[in-house]
């Protein structure tokens, strides 16, 4: 309830599914959509394994914004730095033991999809330097993820990471770069992660009616309901 108004509260936008742990609630969520009840859903169990080790945890210091519908599988761990924006268009989603540490930016396209077991960040944590000069790196870079991505199991993406519209990244790469001038519809894949193939895209049209019943719950079973109801 604190982090909304009542008008939006009330309408429970966000379900907690499993056990949680709340380090820091004192950043900043904010609704840009029609608001619904469990329009995003934090620890769903949409995906095999369907067990969970509890070990979500969520650190919200900064300002996090939700364009649509968003979903979180088990186990995910997020952490939004003071002074740190992150937004996530709609049907964004992590999945299951995704860790995601933004201390500066991160922006996740419309039907943004983070395979189980990846991380993405836009920091390297510690301090890196030069040994010759004694120049030091850049600690963080914005990551900014196209609509339509589908990013595979296991995966790092690192600062400085941006993606095209329809691309496809594949399982135990290390993205680091910006890829937009590829093109749309392509694959990458590889450490760190490069163009694979063109021409290559993931149905998204075909799979959206699935999709949908499997991780938006309240509609799945309100059309359950609705079936029930016919059948009387």
């Amino acid at each position: 309830m604190k982090m909304f108004p009542w008008k939006t509260a009330k309408k429970l936008p966000v379900i907690f599914y499993g056990p949680i742990k709340f380090t820091n609630l004192k950043g900043v969520v904010r609704i840009d959509a029609p608001i619904e009840r469990g329009m995003i859903g934090f620890g769903q169990s949409f995906e095999f394994p369907t067990t969970r080790k509890g070990t979500a945890e969520l650190s919200l210091q900064g300002t996090w914004v939700f364009k649509g519908h968003a979903h979180f599988g088990k186990d995910c761990t997020v952490l939004i730095r003071e002074g740190a924006y992150c937004e996530f268009g709609h049907m964004g989603c992590l999945a299951t033991n995704v860790k995601m540490m933004c201390t500066e930016k991160i922006v996740l396209g419309d039907w943004a999809g983070i395979g189980f077991e990846s991380q993405i960040m836009d920091t390297t944590a510690h301090p890196m330097m030069n040994t010759e000069t004694g120049e030091y790196y850049p600690m963080s870079g914005p990551i900014t993820i196209g609509n339509y991505n589908s990013f595979s199991n296991r995966i790092t993406i690192m600062p400085h990471t941006k993606t095209p519209d329809h691309c496809v990244i594949a399982s135990n790469s290390l993205c680091n770069k910006d890829y937009t001038s590829l093109g749309n519809y392509i694959l990458l894949g590889g450490i760190p992660a490069k163009l694979i193939k063109t021409n290559y895209a993931r149905d998204w049209e075909g799979e959206k009616e699935t999709l949908l019943d499997i991780k938006m719950l309240w509609r799945k079973k309100s059309r359950s309901n609705e079936h029930a109801n016919e059948a009387f």
